[in-house]
């Protein structure tokens, strides 16, 4: 079995040479990304705080790994809707955030894993936002040291951009370059999860509205 990290090099290979990914789904099955991803986020504030059951990363073993990755080669698995909460917001408003059970927060971040690596490497490099080694502080610092004769900056936000993701254009846009019928079928499974509140469980649509 080979080691995540040996995995993820691979992945960001194909990734700087602008190859297809194949064979995706299969490596949802390697042991060592699950160790590597819960390494990454059983410790994140909020990781115990649980989602439409009572899940938390302390029942976490080997064998619940092992159960997952049999539901996923089995195509048995199933994402639960994620909790959803609403948390205040500088403005004095309030957002909705989604808390997923623990076993999908999990196959989540594997799935996040395996993405960043094939796509991180293709993005241009003046962006900053959500990206590992990158943030505020690397765009301040290209600012200071590159960006000298600039006078006016423009902040902007696309109003509930999360809420408004267009779901077939994100698979499409996955299918271009992921040629692996099973994995494009589990995101458009995490897609159609949906979320809890008030005890209802509401199914977000996948298109513009």
């Amino acid at each position: 079995m080979r080691d995540a990290e040996t995995i993820l090099g691979l992945i960001r290979e194909r990734g700087k040479r602008g190859l297809p990914l194949e064979k995706v789904y299969r490596l949802l099955f390697n042991r060592n990304l699950y160790l590597m991803a819960y390494g990454k986020i059983y410790r994140n504030a909020g990781a115990m705080t649980h989602g439409v059951t009572e899940e938390t990363p302390d029942g976490m073993s080997l064998d619940k790994i092992d159960a997952i990755i049999e539901a996923l080669r089995s195509e048995r698995y199933q994402f639960l809707p994620a909790r959803r909460v609403h948390i205040p917001k500088k403005n004095g408003k309030k957002r909705p955030l989604g808390m997923p059970v623990w076993s999908d927060k999990l196959v989540q971040e594997v799935i996040r894993l395996l993405l960043e690596a094939y796509y991180d490497v293709q993005f241009n490099d003046r962006s900053h936002g959500f990206r590992p080694e990158r943030g505020c502080h690397s765009a301040l610092r290209e600012i200071y040291y590159q960006w000298g004769g600039t006078v006016w900056f423009i902040e902007g936000d696309i109003s509930h951009g999360f809420e408004k993701l267009d779901h077939e254009l994100l698979l499409k846009t996955l299918s271009e370059k992921i040629h692996d019928g099973k994995f494009i079928n589990l995101m458009r499974e995490l897609f159609d999860a949906g979320y809890m509140e008030n005890w209802t469980v509401r199914f977000v649509r996948s298109k513009l509205w």
